[in-house]
């Protein structure tokens, strides 16, 4: 008996196993829940930025819907280069791709009053910056010892930080000035949906453990929904026009060159890579017991930045490794890639029907703002953990505090570049990237403190 335990033990550690269709479909379906909410939730922040949504003067719901489906469908895709892989694509490991918070910062003022026009530059820089992140497949293992948590720890805590602010604005009830101009909004109802949210993935997620604690967010979500039902608040008119099932449009919002957008995308692609790295590792470490091998760590980075450039292509937005799964990975101890799998076709599946994405965009406004304001804050959250295994002497707090009071101030007041050029002042006035870029500098040329 003891042996076959051990074997059975074994066969779960072994990413080429496959078990039972019976606990292999739940097992693939529980990955899909644990991710869902993080994944759609950029690409209904980025449609509303770009003026998609509903009260929008240029209004436009099915390209909301569409970039929804975007969000789903090459998040499936990625993950089978991931799981599945070919030549050096894919780690062959459980990992799970979804849309990236990462580059929101980024995002967000290349398309906030720019329309269509805004999204076909970003989109061109996803298809760009993909490219770029899966060369840094050739390099990854060589680029890491500039990367330490000083740096990267900065990097997510800025991440959270500077979204907040979108997470404020959708509890009271959107983005943007087409928003704000309601009179409902900062209104008592706005913030009880949001509050709903908030309270209902409180209690879930510490009156509860294992997967129903790791999906508290989308279950928050929906408890807020129902009661925005109840309101009044959801508008199912755009779900009955909505297909049953349509395939991706190659530059379905053209294709513009614009520089800041693509160095941009560039530059946060090394974050991204490093993001990966991690996730990668943490899989092998929490199902395995092991290290990751230099060609998984490899293969990861190539399947991260071709799945990134593929949904470019067809008007999406750029994905990563899904952290919140390989948690999941730990907890089971299941590190079969073809469970993964699984959930990949799921996603694709959903991806594929418009009326999934028409149903997801009827989520109210205030109740995806509580929501985000939990998953902003987990990120900056996640920052303040890595940080805490940086020693603070004064070299390391000078670069923190520098690094961080450029990003922010430049992020708060991007009028303050006025000196310089379009292209320069986008890249700046994100916040993100000045002070990831002099984080890195400053701790590669600043001598270590000997006492």
């Amino acid at each position: 008996m003891t042996d076959t335990s051990a074997g059975a033990s074994e066969r779960l550690r072994d990413p080429n196993y496959t078990p039972p269709l019976a606990q292999a479909i739940p097992l693939g379906f529980q990955h899909v829940m644990a991710m869902f909410a993080s994944n759609i939730t950029p690409a209904i922040i980025i449609a509303g930025v770009a003026g998609f949504g509903f009260g929008a003067p240029e209004a436009d719901i099915p390209a909301v819907i569409y970039m929804i489906q975007m969000a789903m469908l090459f998040a499936g895709v990625a993950t089978l280069f991931q799981t599945i892989g070919f030549g050096p694509v894919g780690a062959r490991l459980p990992i799970v791709q979804g849309t990236s918070f990462a580059f929101l910062p980024v995002m967000i003022p290349a398309v906030a009053g720019a329309g269509v026009g805004g999204m076909a530059g970003l989109t061109t820089g996803v298809l760009i910056g993909g490219l770029f992140h899966f060369c840094l497949g050739f390099v990854i293992k060589r680029i890491r010892f500039a990367l330490p948590p000083l740096v990267t720890g900065l990097i997510v805590l800025l991440i959270g930080l500077l979204l907040v602010k979108v997470g404020i604005e959708y509890a009271a009830g959107g983005a943007g000035d087409f928003n704000k101009s309601k009179p409902e909004w900062g209104g008592v109802g706005n913030w009880t949906m949001a509050g709903v949210v908030i309270l209902v993935t409180m209690f879930i997620k510490f009156t509860t453990k294992g997967f129903l604690s790791m999906a508290s967010v989308l279950l928050g979500l929906i408890a807020g929904y129902i009661v925005a039902w109840l309101m009044g608040a959801v508008n199912f008119s755009g779900v009955s026009s909505a297909a049953v099932f349509a395939l991706p449009q190659p530059f379905k919002f053209g294709f513009e060159l614009n520089w800041g957008i693509i160095i941009g995308m560039c530059l946060m692609a090394v974050v991204s890579a490093i993001e990966t790295v991690g996730d990668t590792s943490g899989i092998t470490k929490g199902g395995a017991g092991r290290e990751a091998t230099d060609s998984e760590i490899a293969g990861a980075t190539f399947a991260d930045g071709l799945g990134t450039a593929v949904a470019g292509l067809f008007g999406g937005l750029p994905n990563t490794s899904f952290s919140q799964n390989v948690g999941l990975v730990a907890m089971t101890g299941v590190m079969s890639r073809h469970v993964v799998t699984i959930g990949a076709l799921f996603l694709i599946l959903a991806g594929l029907v418009p009326k999934v994405g028409a149903v997801i965009n009827t989520i109210p406004f205030p109740v995806l703002g509580g929501g985000v304001i939990i998953m902003f804050g987990m990120v900056a959250a996640s920052g303040v953990n890595m940080l805490s295994d940086v020693k603070w002497n004064r070299r390391n707090m000078l670069i923190f505090a520098v690094s961080l009071s450029l990003g922010m101030g430049l992020q708060q007041v991007p009028d303050a570049l006025k000196f310089a050029g379009s292209t320069v002042q986008l890249l700046l006035g994100t916040g993100l990237l000045p002070a990831a870029i002099l984080a890195i500098v400053l701790n590669l040329i600043l001598p270590e403190e000997t006492d």
